[in-house]
């Protein structure tokens, strides 16, 4: 695979209301994870350890975080003279119909024939996963497919309206159903497509001449009898997000050293905006097991089997226990919390306490004080 051969298009709004905890003023692919990262991170480190050297964003709407954590691209190598990260805003179409890919695809018509590309990679930005894109691109080549759904096998994620995929064994795809409920074990689309560019251009024409704005119903569903729609089925370690349950588990399953290992791949980095910041500091009553500390924290109470972000600060005697605690979190002496996420810049005051449970994680507004 040669990476000027390809395109790549994210989308960091879709599934937005899916996780409304956090996205009332980011899009998705700007929701912090795993203590130093952004869901966006994932997905554009596979398309730069792929070789793809030119992406664009397709935005919709709160993404004046997504442009500061991505700058000019420069953390991925994609700030260059030639090609490189590119931002493309909503244009020409009600919000309605971008809450489907067809409208923000129609709207961004002239990027796409200004490239030269053979290929676009179509993705998402709720996946957490160390995907090899070239063997996803070498897979749609060699297959002969219009269209490849990559997928994974398990139970689809709920509140995201997933394609569940029957493929046949050399994995032409030859039903689809799509649904926003857990059907049990399947093989399930997780927005993540290879498509050739002058196809893409050709279906995404047609579907708006008939007023169609859905790629998955439109698409990809409509055209499995006169298409070749084929399932890739992803060999490596991949989790989606779509719920508040489903982004903590994803956050604790870092906690596991085996699932670290598969998802931070020595000869494919996960890469991110970097922030010099001094090393955590403990304190002398500081107790922590089992966490993952960010940079910047300042450390004097216990902490079990959370994850903190950078600047993150734990007063003495206060006790943090399967928590996610977000930039700028600030626990008062003496308060308890479990199962909390807390977002941005949140303060805990003296002696609180707050608890939620494992099926059921409690999630703090940006900037309260409690």
């Amino acid at each position: 695979m040669n990476g000027n051969t390809v395109l790549g298009l994210l989308f960091p709004n879709m599934h937005d209301d899916a996780l409304p905890e956090f996205t009332q003023n980011r899009a998705m692919g700007s929701v912090p994870f795993g203590g130093r990262y952004r869901l966006v991170d994932f997905t554009l480190s596979n398309l730069v350890n792929a070789g793809v050297s030119k992406v664009g964003v397709v935005t919709k709407s709160n993404y004046q975080s997504m442009m500061d954590h991505l700058g000019s691209g420069k953390a991925w190598d994609l700030s260059r003279k030639a090609q490189g990260l590119y931002f493309l805003p909503p244009f020409g179409a009600s919000e309605d119909q971008y809450d489907g890919r067809i409208a923000p695809l129609a709207g961004v018509r002239r990027f796409l024939e200004n490239s030269r590309h053979d290929y676009v990679i179509l993705s998402d930005c709720h996946i957490v996963g160390n995907i090899d894109y070239r063997r996803l691109v070498e897979f749609h080549v060699e297959s002969g497919a219009d269209i490849t759904v990559a997928c994974l096998r398990g139970t689809a994620p709920e509140n995201i309206a997933s394609p569940i995929i029957t493929a046949n064994d050399k994995g032409r795809i030859t039903d689809m159903i799509i649904t926003r409920r857990a059907l049990g074990e399947a093989l399930y689309g997780i927005g993540l497509y290879v498509v050739s560019r002058t196809l893409l251009m050709q279906l995404v024409e047609n579907a708006v001449s008939r007023n169609q704005y859905s790629f998955e119903w439109d698409v990809l569903q409509r055209h499995i009898g006169d298409r070749h729609l084929y399932a890739y089925e992803i060999p490596e370690f991949a989790m989606t997000i779509s719920s508040l349950a489903g982004y903590f588990n994803a956050n604790m399953a870092l906690l596991d050293p085996a699932v670290r290992a598969k998802l931070f791949v020595a000869n494919r980095p996960i890469y991110t905006k970097v922030r010099d910041c001094a090393p955590a500091l403990y304190g002398l009553h500081a107790q922590v097991m089992d966490s993952l500390i960010a940079d910047g924290c300042k450390i004097d109470g216990a902490v079990r089997d959370s994850i903190l972000f950078r600047d993150v600060h734990v007063d003495r005697d206060a006790v943090i226990d399967h928590c996610i605690l977000m930039q700028g979190s600030v626990i008062g002496a003496g308060s308890t919390m479990e199962y909390i996420i807390t977002d941005k810049n949140v303060c805990i005051r003296d002696r609180r306490s707050l608890k939620g449970c494992a099926d059921y994680p409690v999630s703090v507004k940006k900037g309260t004080m409690v």
